[in-house]
């Protein structure tokens, strides 16, 4: 039987599951930042985009399942997340989709199927509108395309925890591990003024994409996801039961269930 973590309290003191080994790990330079990456295994590429504030150790429960599904899994770490650095300029989210080209040239990856989760959602659906022809496929789990989409924020127990977690991975990992407070001010401008996407520009996506959010997401509104499944051509709305903003950590099985489900289908 899974155990569950839905209040996060063993990823608060924890983490996710360790990543495996990895077959590829480096860094590429890129516009003032050097971009972390790690890839494993072979088979169809799978790209996971982590959310803001967070790093690629938050797919450690997702990581097993694909490589055990037969493809190859590449995590990036966001630029000023994690093992990435990044300059004084603005974080923005086309910036973001940028890096992970760079990434993607630097392991000869000429297409990958991308799963994103929150901020990640967001860089792999603007790298679907923007470079077409780079991506398979994308899983957009819990994220919004302009700034109607997002809730009123209200903290909760679980949303403290998991923050509570960020402050000690980013002091861990950051190569300004005391630049914490100004890494989440300028991480939350951008989360508060983009992405500025319209119906139309959601309309010109042509690769296929699942929209997908938990029943008790705390950020996301469900009208606006199925607001772009709607504005998506021949997008899929997907609802997971029981789980919220949070469900990779939550309750795995159930989100990589719905990844593989996916991703059978796009091949």
């Amino acid at each position: 039987m899974e155990r569950h973590d839905d209040e996060l309290i063993h990823f608060e003191a924890h983490g996710a599951a360790p990543l495996p080994p990895a077959a590829v790990e480096g860094h590429v330079g890129r516009e003032g930042a050097r971009i972390w990456y790690a890839s494993y295994g072979a088979g169809p590429a799978v790209i996971l985009l982590h959310g803001g504030l967070g790093h690629s150790g938050n797919w450690g429960y997702q990581v097993p399942a694909l490589l055990e599904s037969g493809r190859r899994v590449v995590l990036i770490d966001s630029r000023g997340h994690g093992r990435s650095t990044r300059d004084a300029r603005p974080y923005t989210y086309e910036l973001m989709a940028a890096d992970v080209l760079a990434v993607m040239d630097e392991l000869s990856l000429e297409q990958a199927a991308f799963v994103g989760w929150s901020d990640g959602a967001c860089i792999a659906l603007i790298l679907a509108a923007a470079a077409p022809s780079r991506v398979e496929g994308v899983f957009f789990f819990a994220c919004n395309m302009d700034p109607s989409g997002t809730r009123e924020f209200v903290p909760t127990p679980v949303i403290d925890r998991c923050f509570s977690r960020h402050v000690k991975d980013y002091v861990a990992l950051s190569a300004t591990p005391d630049d914490f407070n100004s890494f989440v001010e300028a991480v939350s401008l951008m989360m508060r003024t983009e992405p500025n996407y319209q119906a139309d520009d959601l309309g010109r996506i042509r690769v296929p994409v699942a929209i997908v959010l938990g029943e008790h997401d705390e950020f996301i509104k469900a009208e606006h996801a199925e607001y772009l499944a709607s504005s998506i051509p021949n997008a899929q709305m997907i609802y997971l039961p029981g789980v919220s903003h949070f469900a990779p950590l939550q309750r795995p099985a159930q989100f990589n269930a719905a990844i593989l489900s996916f991703l059978d289908g796009i091949r």
